[in-house]
């Protein structure tokens, strides 16, 4: 990370929550967003924390993110939802699909829902370890509604699809476990940190718009665009193009290309299933717990200390920055700065060097 500072977590929670409010946003969700970037921040998903403030506060002088945004139900049966979320918040929508699906969940064992027009939901993660947490299993996927376009086919040099991320969560004995991944070799997100940070991205992520392997994060935000290349090449494409298809299809929403004009927010899927309606919770927790611990335990190869699983590295990086602060680059921090200026909203006095 470029040179920087960390900020205490509740300070920067509080900084982040005063600059929405500042803009127009109701505290409650104020509140509920800032948990969520910090949240990110704190896991070391710094792509999806509050780098994002800058870019999220014009949507809503533009329309595509609305305030108190009510989540308007197009199409409902007993075991699924279709929802519009009128451009509110993600994390407000989100947190609202959950508890509509859950009561469903409770009678039929499964549930599905979907979200259109829906602001940026965050890291998708989050989503799938809060169902995990009330012992049900979860898959979430989304799409940016054919706007995003960053990822080129196998052999192209023109970016097609986003990056559709793809979360799956389910219960343990112990702490949920939940695998979050993008569809192409990094998150456009961590893209963003980089080029905001003035730094390169690692040999790997990028192509020009001809072509060319290149490291500059520029690429991704200049005419003609670069493109983020797939993850597992034919397999990772192959994987994001049927995501995009259920997403935009099952939702309402668009795949790429979209319409001229057509807003860049995300369209989700969600399912959740209740592990006691199948083979019972008990069987499913002792599975779960059963493989895991095989799998930590096979023989390592010299100099590996231990078998790491998803999650594992960010719980790590969570006691680490609730301890010592956030870090944040300086292109981060000046951005929020200067967002705060704009705002009337001072930034925290006590930070750190990083």
């Amino acid at each position: 990370m470029a040179s920087g500072i960390r900020v205490d977590a509740d300070s920067l929670e509080r900084f982040a929550s005063s600059l929405f409010q500042a803009a127009g946003v109701p505290s409650e969700e104020a509140d509920l967003v800032s948990s969520s970037l910090v949240g990110s921040n704190l896991r070391g998903h710094d792509s999806h924390g509050v780098v994002r403030i800058p870019r999220y506060l014009p949507l809503l002088k533009t329309g595509e993110l609305v305030v108190a945004a009510d989540l308007v139900v197009r199409s409902e049966t007993p075991a699924m939802i279709c929802a519009d979320a009128a451009f509110g918040f993600g994390m407000v929508q989100m947190t609202r699909l959950i508890e509509r699906l859950e009561a469903k969940v409770d009678v039929l064992g499964v549930a599905c829902g979907t979200l259109v027009r829906c602001g940026h939901v965050g890291r998708v993660g989050e989503w799938a370890e809060a169902v995990a947490k009330r012992g049900r299993a979860a898959l979430v996927t989304v799409n940016d509604n054919g706007v995003l376009k960053c990822v080129a086919p196998p052999g192209g040099t023109e970016p097609t699809v986003s990056t559709n991320p793809i979360a799956i969560g389910v219960p343990t004995s112990d702490q949920p476990l939940v695998v979050d991944i993008s569809t192409s070799v990094v998150a456009n997100g961590k893209v963003l940190v980089q080029h905001v940070a003035g730094q390169p991205c690692p040999e790997g992520w990028l192509i020009d718009a001809d072509g060319n392997p290149t490291t500059d994060p520029a690429v991704r935000f200049s005419d003609p665009r670069g493109t983020i290349l797939p993850m597992g090449d034919y397999k990772g494409f192959g994987l994001s193009l049927l995501l995009d298809i259920l997403v935009g299809g099952l939702s309402g929403g668009s795949c790429p290309p979209a319409a001229e004009g057509a807003p860049g927010t995300n369209n989700v899927l969600l399912v959740v299933w209740d592990p006691e309606r199948f083979a019972g919770t008990g069987h499913f927790l002792g599975e779960a717990d059963k493989l895991i611990e095989f799998v930590r335990g096979v023989n390592r190869k010299p100099g590996v200390e231990a078998i790491r699983l998803a999650g594992d590295r960010s719980a790590a990086t969570m006691v680490e920055r609730l301890a010592e602060g956030v870090p944040l680059d300086s292109g981060t921090w000046d951005s929020l700065c200067e967002t705060g200026r704009g705002l009337g909203v001072d930034p925290p006095t006590t930070r750190t060097p990083a």
